[in-house]
């Protein structure tokens, strides 16, 4: 019998809501895949509450970690590593270090790199060292790159306006030759009234993918996507339609926590759960 497709998850925990590990686990498991999800923090909740415990972990903790998934052979079975919200310098470093060594003992891993630092709101919310990890450290590692377009002009001094500027922008990026960037939540000059867009440009092209725009933001929203595009990849789904479906189930899942007037991202929706279980691998 063939193993299900393995991912290693580096990414923020809450014990409310739904972002990093807490959003992104439950679609790719739903769907088949294997996760070993690794925290980068634990913390309470999000930021958007009155109060909030936990911290970063400790960089000698993280490191423990790092090598019980070293010592059980995890980087040498991954198919995928994916990274989101990295809390500390340290762990940040630890995080850029651990990648490059799978990438080296695997060379059929796939990296999916989601430089999570800011959005247009509260601008850039994790320290600049850390966005310079992630620019100058993980970023070039990657097989799949998901900032928003925030990110994507932090990370590279492009204004995003147009196509042009998303090219120009990958092109500004340290990106390696044959990774896909994947510019997500772009409202771009010629997009249509309403709409949101994530484009994809690959090394064989542009193509882009528009869908209708909510009337609701919610923390999580970009874990909850990277999450369900990894399960349309793990799943066996081209890049493009694996982002088509991540777009339908986000706006599922967003829709329904507004019909609840709920203040996460909710992941319990009927056919949300159906949708990935009928995607699942076998």
């Amino acid at each position: 019998m063939t193993p299900p497709p393995f991912v290693i998850s580096i990414q923020s925990q809450v014990v409310f809501g739904h972002v990093g590990n807490s959003a992104a686990l439950f679609p790719m498991q739903a769907a088949g895949l294997e996760v070993a999800a690794i925290p980068t923090v634990v913390f309470s909740n999000t930021p958007d509450y009155p109060t909030l415990r936990g911290r970063a972990l400790p960089p000698e903790f993280f490191s423990d970690l790092l090598q019980g998934a070293r010592e059980r052979g995890l980087p040498e079975r991954a198919d995928y590593i994916v990274t989101g919200y990295i809390g500390s310098l340290d762990v940040a470093l630890l995080v850029a270090d651990f990648v490059a060594e799978a990438k080296a003992l695997n060379p059929r891993l796939r990296y999916l790199c989601d430089p999570v630092m800011g959005d247009e709101g509260p601008g850039l919310y994790v320290p600049q060292a850390i966005a310079d990890v992630m620019r100058d450290r993980l970023l070039p590692l990657a097989d799949l790159a998901t900032p928003n377009p925030f990110e994507l002009a932090w990370l590279t001094g492009q204004q995003i306006r147009s196509l042009a500027d998303l090219q120009a922008a990958r092109a500004a990026l340290h990106l390696a030759p044959a990774a896909d960037l994947i510019a997500t939540g772009c409202v771009l000059d010629d997009t249509a009234e309403g709409d949101l867009e994530t484009v994809l440009l690959a090394p064989s092209g542009v193509s882009r993918h528009p869908a209708r725009r909510l009337p609701i933001a919610l923390p999580g929203t970009g874990d909850l996507f990277c999450g369900l595009l990894m399960a349309g990849l793990g799943c066996g789904l081209a890049l493009p339609r694996a982002i088509e479906t991540a777009q339908r189930l986000t706006g599922r899942a967003l829709a329904h926590a507004k019909a609840l007037g709920a203040g996460e991202v909710v992941l319990t929706e009927p056919e949300f759960r159906r949708a990935l279980l009928s995607l699942g691998v076998g």
